[in-house]
């Protein structure tokens, strides 16, 4: 379980988080709209253990972030850009961030490459990769270790739509495996197909859940 409690984060002199208060499960996707700078990217980035709240605190599985752990021990994260190294291979990549946490097997990393529509024996560096392939490569950074916890933002950007069908599949397989999802869409179809719950931001605020 991923609990936010009173999170509070002021940048400058705009408060991007006013005390958000949520929970979230594991099994489950959430989806998170809103206009830009609403809160959503912030809030991922919290959970993620990205930033330091001003008040407040995200605990996941009873560990407060930042005081017992400084980030989840489990966790695949796709925010606001791509991380893959262009100038290597997809695969290399994944098998570069492999020997971090000795978790994933080749199998897993060419698994997941297929999985996102890519070929694991492409040898095309990623910078010659389109923009989409370059969204479905850092899906694929998120999703190969087989995390407990995903943070997406815009997830289907730049995708294709026989594309997006085949992600958001992935994402459900993921919600089954027991994931916990967050997701920042402006998609209102990938909200609508995948969220089980969707909590509408504005101004740093939490101001709808369906």
């Amino acid at each position: 379980m991923i609990e936010v409690e009173n999170a509070v984060k002021t940048i400058g002199k705009k408060n991007v988080l006013k005390g958000i208060n949520l929970k979230f499960d594991s099994g489950k996707v959430y989806g998170l709209k809103g206009r830009n700078g609403a809160g959503k990217t912030m809030l991922l980035r919290a959970v993620a253990g990205l930033i330091h709240l001003d008040r407040g605190q995200v605990s996941i599985d009873g560990q407060i972030l930042h005081r017992d752990i400084d980030f989840p021990k489990d966790l695949g994260l796709l925010i606001e850009s791509n991380n893959v190294l262009p100038d290597f291979t997809l695969r290399k990549n994944l098998q570069m961030l492999a020997k971090i946490k000795k978790v994933a097997t080749d199998e897993m990393i060419d698994e997941a490459i297929r999985r996102v529509g890519l070929e694991p024996g492409d040898r095309r560096k990623v910078r010659e990769y389109s923009l989409g392939m370059k969204q479905r490569a850092a899906i694929a950074q998120a999703i190969f270790e087989r995390p407990r916890v995903i943070l997406l933002d815009e997830p289907t950007n730049a995708i294709d739509i026989e594309g997006v069908k085949s992600i958001r599949e992935l994402f459900e397989e993921e919600k089954k495996r027991g994931a916990t999802i967050l997701m920042a869409s402006h998609n209102p179809e990938d909200l609508s197909l995948l969220a089980d719950e969707v909590i509408e931001m504005s101004e740093g605020s939490v101001a709808n859940a369906e």
